[in-house]
């Protein structure tokens, strides 16, 4: 390769290919699910109209919906295998390690694992929909020495995380904002965690590794595991001068700040009004006023000195937090919510596959021969 190509570290700004699924307008803040504003589907819709959109490319008729949910419904209970592997992990094992470990097994107890044609893989994502959150709850009871409790099938997706996690259903503006946080976190173009399924995908391996995969990738605090960072720089302060203090010692030491910037965004992330809103709603019902006061110094700080917006894992932190969930079941809730966009993204991998290889430049030794062994010193 000649000396003098660009290395595009980290991808920045390279197209790899072309997605029917998501767009993101960072001039305009704006991200679109199939075309959709997704701020519009938020308000609008509940998460299961938006898998539907994502998995199957138009939203769902009523009918269309009805049939969904009772699939979906129908694929939230666990088999015994999933139970028993539960009671093997240590309790102190991190939450996305047993998300992991748990669709492994899912995999390697499918019959169809290897099924690749696009109405398999929708099957097999509906039910790690519909699986994911049984195994999130299940999991955080154990760690907690609690009871399992069952799904219910009459309750709506966010419901009946509600249900199995605390053992009852908050009231609907509680709900609906924990709606809203999936919606908005379940698509979001080429980030690392679905490129990474789409690169695994492009292989031909299954949809399981594809998903593990992603999982992992997900885990990372510069990826998913941000929201939960988010929270644990939130929570020991008392007061907002006391925030605000520190954020300002820890950006003269050039700390980096979870919650704020963005690959694609330069001007703000355009799903962070909407989350805000909520998350401002939560706290004023909830008495977390005092949360709320120091989440804006901190902003305050980090956006007049640096010019850095948030991104949306800085206002779903303090909701998160607010709902009364434990802050490592934050990234497993986002699994619960971007298998939907990975499995769309495998999916249109699988329509025009070619495997992703890129390149490198060798930066390393030149042309050398090798030396006897006496000879090495």
């Amino acid at each position: 390769m000649a000396e003098t190509t660009e290395v595009k570290k980290g991808l920045a700004g390279v197209i790899a290919d072309e997605s029917a699924i998501s767009n993101v307008i960072p001039e305009k803040r704006a991200l679109y699910y199939r075309g959709y504003p997704v701020h519009e589907l938020a308000e609008k819709c509940r998460f299961e109209e938006v898998a539907y959109l994502l998995l199957y490319g138009e939203l769902p008729t009523r009918a269309q919906l009805e049939a969904f949910e009772q699939e979906e419904r129908s694929q939230r209970a666990l088999d015994e295998t999933v139970h028993r592997l539960l009671e093997l992990i240590r309790t102190d094992a991190a939450p996305m390690d047993v998300l992991r470990t748990a669709v492994s097994l899912l995999g390697a107890n499918d019959p169809e694992a290897t099924g690749a044609d696009i109405d398999t893989i929708r099957r097999k994502a509906i039910g790690l929909m519909a699986r994911l959150p049984t195994i999130v709850a299940a999991d955080r009871r154990r760690r907690h020495g609690l009871d399992f409790i069952p799904p219910r099938e009459d309750l709506t997706f966010a419901e009946n995380f509600f249900h199995m996690y605390f053992g009852e259903v908050p009231d609907a503006e509680v709900v609906k904002a924990f709606d809203v946080s999936l919606i908005l976190y379940a698509e979001h173009s080429f980030n690392a965690s679905t490129f990474t399924a789409r690169v695994i995908t492009s292989t031909l391996s299954d949809y399981y590794s594809a998903i593990t995969g992603a999982i992992g990738a997900l885990k990372g605090p510069l990826h998913g595991g941000a929201n939960e960072e988010v929270m644990r720089m939130l929570k020991p302060f008392r007061s907002p001068e006391e925030a605000r203090r520190w954020v300002e010692e820890a950006l003269a030491r050039k700390q980096k700040i979870m919650g704020f910037g963005h690959r694609v965004y330069r001007y703000g992330d355009s799903r962070v009004p909407i989350m805000e809103r909520y998350t401002r709603r939560l706290a004023e019902r909830l008495g977390f006023q005092n949360l709320m006061a120091i989440y804006d110094a901190i902003q305050e700080v980090v956006v007049q000195q640096k010019g850095i917006y948030p991104n949306l894992d800085y206002p779903t932190g303090p909701a998160y937090y607010m709902m009364g969930f434990d802050i490592e079941t934050y990234t497993p809730i986002f699994v619960m919510s971007r298998i939907t966009g990975w499995s769309a993204h495998v999916m249109e991998q699988l329509a025009d596959n070619r495997i992703i290889r890129p390149l490198s430049r060798y930066v390393g030794p030149p042309e050398r021969p090798v030396p006897p062994l006496e000879a090495r010193g």
